[in-house]
């Protein structure tokens, strides 16, 4: 099935890079330039997936595009596009559920996994008759309709702690004894989570999708796939092995992951510390994105890459920092200020811990209990499940900003 339609009513300075961009990853890029084209091109198709708007230029037009993507029952997203000084005035509730914004300056590439993310997370009509895919992954993405937490532990920097936070916060939400839990090691070149859980012999995604290239039957699920920790959450691994990893396109997985969320409440990913095409199709469709920093330059100063590097890609505003090791010596102030990201949380070092609890497959949270290591982690679950802290909300910010703008008349209040 082919990819859906994307609508592109932006500066015409800005429209060819992003129509281009579009494009080369297998879309329909639309520009329009005036309401009166959008209203004809819904009337005659219905596979717009999203629309891209301006949200600076004339707010009387935007307010039309929005109108007519929602009229006569429709409901294309709207990809928001605006600087970092107009984002106050978005502030608020009133968008739809699927809407996003995205701040200026910002890359043709960034915007096309925006885009990637928003396909993935609606489902589009074909031809009026009933719902469809965007491409493949039925098995997986079809009858997709959950709202699970997809939080992702990433940073450009190794030896930082992110597998060890990955893993032992999955466990931690699973220990509330609420909330469905899937981990899922995405580090395809390093990652050895299976290995410290003690689940080495289970199939990756990359087996599966490796056989069903060879006997063209298709593959398992990745919700079945997923195998049951002794700590309750479930595990899924993409591969074990860093050569063999040419079946894992970054979109297909993107999707896969997403369509997990109707069988799990939280789902927590650990990347590989590079910004290759896989890893920003993850962070693409991330809620939230922690990003574990050390008490030590390197892992500042990378951190500080990465602040900038999201704001390149969009998802700036979804980043959190913990901070690993925080009874180091450094003060906490002093690393908020210079990575420019507020702490969510401090994980104290557990010295052998960690160590002796892999040994056995198990997580320093059913060790260890009540060391104070793993309090660390059931505060730091606490923040991101309790009411309140849902899917893309910050502890120290407002929930992710909406569209205040289209819930009010054409005429909103300028400041």
């Amino acid at each position: 099935m082919p990819r859906p339609a994307v609508v592109v009513a932006l500066p015409t300075e800005e429209t060819g890079p992003v129509v281009a961009e579009l494009k080369g990853a297998g879309f329909e890029a639309i520009p329009v330039a005036h309401p009166t084209q959008l209203e004809a091109l819904l009337g005659e198709r219905r596979d717009i997936g999203v629309a891209i708007l301006d949200g600076e230029s004339d707010l009387d037009a935007t307010l039309e595009y929005y109108s007519l993507l929602h009229d006569g029952g429709q409901a294309v997203p709207a990809l928001m596009v605006v600087s970092p000084s107009e984002m106050e005035r978005f502030a608020g509730d009133g968008a739809a559920a699927h809407d996003e914004y995205l701040t200026r300056p910002y890359s043709a590439e960034s915007i096309r996994w925006r885009v990637e993310a928003m396909c993935i997370r609606s489902v589009t009509v074909d031809d009026g008759s009933g719902e469809g895919v965007l491409s493949g992954e039925v098995g997986d993405f079809a009858d997709w309709g959950g709202k699970a937490t997809i939080l992702v532990m990433f940073s450009p920097k190794g030896g930082v702690g992110k597998t060890m936070i990955a893993t032992n916060l999955a466990a931690a939400i699973q220990a509330r004894g609420e909330l469905r839990v899937l981990l899922v090691d995405a580090d395809t070149v390093t990652g050895h989570i299976l290995s410290s859980l003690g689940l080495d012999a289970m199939l990756t995604v990359a087996d599966i999708w490796r056989d069903e290239a060879e006997t063209q039957e298709p593959a398992l699920p990745l919700t079945q796939l997923a195998a049951e920790h002794s700590s309750g959450m479930r595990v899924l691994a993409l591969s074990n092995n860093p050569l063999a990893v040419e079946v894992l396109e970054p979109a297909r997985v993107a999707r896969g992951i997403e369509s997990t969320r109707r069988a799990f409440d939280v789902v927590v990913v650990d990347l590989h510390p590079s910004y290759s095409a896989l890893n920003r199709a993850i962070l693409g469709i991330a809620d939230r994105i922690l990003v574990p920093v050390t008490p030590d330059v390197p892992a500042i100063r990378a951190s500080i890459q990465m602040r900038d590097v999201a704001a390149d890609l969009g998802i700036r505003e979804r980043l959190s920092m913990v901070v690993n090791r925080a009874n180091s010596g450094i003060g906490v102030e002093d690393m908020e200020r210079a990575v420019g990201m507020p702490a969510l949380a401090l994980i104290r070092s557990g010295g052998l811990l960690f160590v002796k609890a892999a040994n056995e497959g198990r997580t320093v949270i059913e060790r260890y209990p009540k060391d104070k290591v793993a309090e660390d982690f059931h505060t730091l679950a606490d923040k991101l499940t309790l009411p309140g802290m849902a899917a893309g909300t910050s502890e120290v910010g407002a929930a992710k900003p909406g569209f205040r703008l289209f819930g009010r008349t054409k005429e909103p209040a300028r400041a």
